[in-house]
């Protein structure tokens, strides 16, 4: 600005303002860290929970059947799937908050804050052997539209980033769908209570890619987290 053609620089930053930049700053860096936190618990929980339960394959048998009714894993992986969904939506809020005029960004935080909400309400599935109820419907129903919101984000982030996350997020999405479609075909068969071989294993690959993908989001976002950086 100039007055009578004399340029008069603009005011410094005030202490209160400096310190304000530093807890949005720090905020934006905890709910960041929060995509890398949501994954690290949910493959603790892949690990620890079967343990709980001797009579468990995680090599035969799906995730789902350790939150199903009346299985002994249900009190303890009930209250860590709540709190992995309520760092996953906190980490959603976090894009979305500092998207700073990308609606793409926006998008994905949006959908990802989403994915974190509508997991709070998952119905739950019976044990193989039990009868067939309308929860088990809306397990798959819940779970279908997990997966969409899913690809939903990881299409605009791939459109938000550089090339090599736009290929590493379409690479991940075909692995997705692949995997999600073996894994899948092994639904009438554990209805029927069957034996499912192999399930567990295509579905823990299915979840490894989208937990893998968590990371490295957060950890592209931590590294651009500067206001101007962000697209």
């Amino acid at each position: 600005m100039a007055e009578h053609g004399i340029a008069v620089p603009p005011p410094p930053r005030t202490a209160h303002a400096e310190m304000v930049s530093e807890g949005r700053t720090t905020l934006r860096t905890v709910l960041f860290a929060c995509g890398i936190a949501a994954p690290l618990l949910y493959v603790a929980m892949l690990v620890l929970v079967p343990l709980r339960w001797e009579a468990y394959s995680s090599a035969d048998q799906t995730v789902s059947e350790l939150s199903a009714i009346g299985a002994p894993t249900r009190p303890l992986w009930v209250p860590l799937g709540m709190l992995y969904t309520l760092l996953l939506a906190a980490f959603g809020w976090g894009i979305w908050a500092s998207a700073h005029g990308s609606r793409r960004l926006r998008v994905v935080g949006a959908v990802l804050a989403a994915c974190g909400v509508f997991g709070l309400f998952w119905p739950p599935m019976h044990i193989r052997g039990a009868e067939v109820t309308l929860t088990d419907t809306l397990h798959i129903v819940w779970t279908m539209v997990s997966i969409l919101l899913t690809l939903v984000a990881m299409g605009f982030a791939a459109a938000a980033f550089g090339k090599r996350f736009r290929l590493y997020s379409i690479a991940t999405m075909v692995l997705l769908v692949a995997f999600g479609a073996v894994a899948g075909v092994a639904g009438p068969r554990i209805q029927a209570d069957l034996p499912t071989p192999g399930v567990g294993v295509w579905q823990r690959l299915n979840i490894a890619v989208w937990m893998l993908w968590l990371v490295v989001l957060a950890i592209t976002l931590l590294r651009r987290q500067g206001p101007r950086k962000l697209p």
